[in-house]
């Protein structure tokens, strides 16, 4: 017999109630997750709808205790029915709970009461009101009256115009409302009063499109493909693409999500849409309160939005016919997910298109390698867009400033010569200056000169940065513990305790005792803690009210700042040497959408890049803008070690706060994945070995087929549910992003 877990609410709090039933013979062959069933509830057996999340050859309780289901609803799926089928898939790809994919897809149907406002809407037909409204506009006395007429005649959608709008629009309404009210012509309703964030971004332009542009917008409609790559230049002009496709859309009476890498990205995206589309753009993202997340799921669900714009969490908003999902910046980091399930919103977002017959467009002037390699190997349709719009000075001329040179000549200052003399002309002119530093706080380490003691985080294997602007605090960037900074070394007694290397605060700190005369910001995590702080900072240096913007990667991306003419580049060998095999593909991208980032209006623009490894092809392609060069040095030494896209990965972390056992875990769990067709490397210390407490370890396993993973995965997870060493130990399975289409 087969049993089905049906939950009869689709909130946050349901999902924790999950009710068992009998799934009857007749409708085995037709039931699946996400169907959408009639049950008999409680002790009334008031016949409810649920939905279907799981299946179990085995009942939870007493079978004669439960009931059968009684039906399937027949006809399309709804948006509810995806969103649980796409949850099922998740936790099959990711190895992770069904609560915890669920609870991931439905993250905001937490119910977050909403107030109510008063509307008016017309009493009687159109054909009326308009004879009506002829008929008081023709006498001078009557204007009122029919220009109020006339205004709810233009709200076609038919959901009313407040009191506060109708002020906006007709001089002293409030007479000749209430006489209109009084005689039966206008009615009064009450409606939800929805919190709508970034209200103020109206400012946005309409371009019209250049010939490449047009040919993008054209081979995306008509290629039959699902997935396609626009690839453009910095300063191409992607986002008129993504809103011409949008409109076609629109157009067909679909919807369309907008995914964007950075919150610190959404009041300019929000203002370029809304321009275009109006009120039917709605964001969603992190920093907006529980209610303001509410409403805007609710309007996607009630079909009274058709675009949303955020990132990750915005991919699962419930569109009732999504047609289009875009992915900006498809390469960015930020698309995965560190917290479990640990999946790619990529890999995602693909999943629910198939599931939505619609297409994605992925954007980027720095593509992801295994992006580009499905793409011109034909899996992905291709768009190029190679020149930046017409009315600029084209791509910002970059050079490579060699700091093992600047050293020799005796310049310890963490600005090279040439910047230095870039930065006083720009100043000089009246331009902006953009200076990037992957790395926030005031000093990167605290370290005894006498001893070499290095100060870390007690409960993670890091040592601890120095914030200088938050009263001299050591912080730790992953648990968040902060300490006094010490007078003398701990270990050794030593008075010789400092600061070593820098972050964002200091280079502000360095840049207003150089140029005493600059107005400076700083953008990091650390100075754009408030909610809408991202949005005034970003919008000040916009409106011209600093020179210089200083800040972490969040300043590179996909910003648009028409008076920068300079953009800096302090240290372009953090990002090199992490580790990681897509270490050389992040500094790339993070070079090349640095030095995008100058010369987007109608002055030139300069790239200075300073670096200890000027020869290293990832900084030399980034300088020439030569995405083809990086790509073809990259793939060979992908096919060579065998990594994506020349072959599947996972990563297995395995952490206890005892490290002996964390280490007799992974070994037990090393054995028992290994097998012919996959390539399991022996366990090892984690990026950070240690950290909350934990002790991590970490096992790599590569297979040339996804399912060798997941088999392999499945024969890990049964060993953990059935060791007992297993209990008080956290497991994650981290499969490779963009590797499942």
């Amino acid at each position: 017999m087969k049993y089905a877990d049906i939950i009869v609410d689709i909130s946050l709090e349901a999902l924790d109630r999950v009710f068992q039933y009998i799934v009857p013979e007749t409708l085995t062959s037709d039931i699946q997750v996400g169907s959408q069933v009639m049950v008999p509830f409680g002790k009334g057996n008031r016949v409810i709808k649920g939905y279907v999340i799981g299946f179990s050859e085995e009942p939870d309780y007493e079978p004669d205790k439960l009931k059968e289901i009684q039906s399937i609803q027949k006809g399309s799926m709804v948006v509810e029915s995806q969103m649980i089928q796409l949850a099922d898939w998740m936790s099959r790809m990711y190895g992770c709970t069904r609560a915890q994919s669920l609870k991931t897809v439905l993250s905001v149907r937490r119910k977050v009461q909403g107030g109510t406002k008063k509307v008016y809407c017309l009493a009687v037909s159109r054909a009326e009101a308009e004879a009506e409204m002829k008929k008081l506009a023709v006498q001078p006395r009557f204007a009122s009256r029919a220009a109020l007429l006339a205004l709810l005649l233009d709200d076609s959608r038919g959901q009313g115009v407040s009191e506060a709008e109708m002020k906006k629009k007709v001089p002293s309404p409030t007479a000749a409302l209430r006489t209109l009210v009084k005689h039966g012509w206008i009615e009064v309703r009450e409606a939800s009063d929805y919190r709508i964030p970034y209200l103020g971004a109206k400012d946005g332009k309409t371009v019209h499109l250049t010939r490449e542009q047009q040919q993008a917008v054209e081979g995306i409609c008509e290629d039959e493909r699902m997935v396609h790559l626009l690839y453009g230049v910095t300063g191409s002009g992607k986002t008129e693409v993504y809103m011409q496709l949008i409109e076609r859309t629109l157009a067909s009476g679909r919807q369309a999500i907008v995914l964007i890498p950075e919150i610190s990205l959404t009041y300019q995206n929000i203002a370029r849409f809304r321009q275009r589309f109006g009120r039917r753009v709605s964001v969603m993202n992190s920093r907006m309160s529980d209610g303001e997340r509410y409403d805007q799921y609710i309007q996607a669900k009630n079909g009274e939005i058709d675009i949303m714009i955020g990132p990750r969490s915005a991919l699962f908003t419930p569109f009732p016919d999504l047609g289009l999902l875009i992915v900006d910046e498809e390469q960015d980091g930020a698309y995965k997910s560190d917290t479990t399930p640990k999946y790619h919103a990529v890999d995602v977002a693909i999943r629910r298109m198939e599931m939505c017959s619609g297409k994605v467009v992925l954007g980027s002037a720095t593509p992801s390698v295994v992006t580009y390699d499905r793409a011109v190997r034909g899996i992905y349709g291709l768009h190029r867009l190679e020149n930046r719009v017409a009315g600029g000075p084209g791509m910002a001329k970059t050079c490579i400033i060699d700091l093992r040179e600047e050293l020799k000549q005796k310049n310890y200052s963490i600005f090279s010569r040439r910047l230095q003399s870039e930065m006083e002309a720009r100043l000089e002119r009246k331009e902006q200056i953009l200076l990037f530093l992957n790395r926030r706080g005031y000093a990167g380490f605290i370290s005894c000169r006498s001893c070499g003691h290095v100060i870390r985080c007690p409960h993670c294997d890091i040592s601890m940065t120095l914030h200088k602007a938050e009263g001299n605090l050591l912080k730790c960037h992953y648990c968040g513990m902060t300490l006094a900074m010490p007078d003398s070394c701990p270990e050794c007694g030593s008075r010789y305790i400092g600061a070593f290397g820098m972050g964002t605060q200091k280079v502000a700190e360095m840049l207003a005792k150089r140029f005493p005369q600059a107005r400076i910001l700083r953008a990091d995590r650390d100075s754009m803690r408030r909610k809408n702080s991202p949005m005034e900072v970003f919008r000040a240096f916009a409106k011209g009210e600093a020179d210089i913007l200083v800040g972490t990667q969040m300043v590179v991306k996909g910003h648009d700042f028409p008076n920068v003419t300079l953009v800096g580049v302090l240290a372009a060998d953090l990002s090199m040497f992490s580790g990681d095999y897509m270490a050389g593909e992040r500094t790339f991208q993070l070079l090349t959408q640095a030095a995008g980032r100058a010369g987007r209006g109608e002055k030139p623009g300069q790239a200075v890049i300073q670096t200890y490894q000027p020869e290293h092809y990832a900084v030399t392609c980034a300088a020439a803008q030569d995405y083809e060069a990086f790509y073809r040095q990259e793939i060979l030494y992908r096919r060579l070690m065998h990594y994506p896209p020349a072959g599947h990965m996972m990563a297995v972390i395995i952490e206890h706060m005892d490290e002996i056992t964390a280490r007799e875990g992974a070994v037990l769990l090393a054995g028992v994945m290994t097998d012919e067709t996959i390539q399991v490397l022996p366990p090892a210390d984690g990026f950070r070995a240690k950290e909350k407490d934990y002790y991590r370890k970490v096992i790599y396993i590569k297979s040339n087929e996804i399912n060798g993973l997941i088999q392999c995965r499945e024969r890990a997870q049964a060993l953990i549910h059935s060791d007992t060493l297993f209990r008080e130990m956290n497991v994650q399975f981290d499969i490779n992003p963009m590797n499942l289409y």
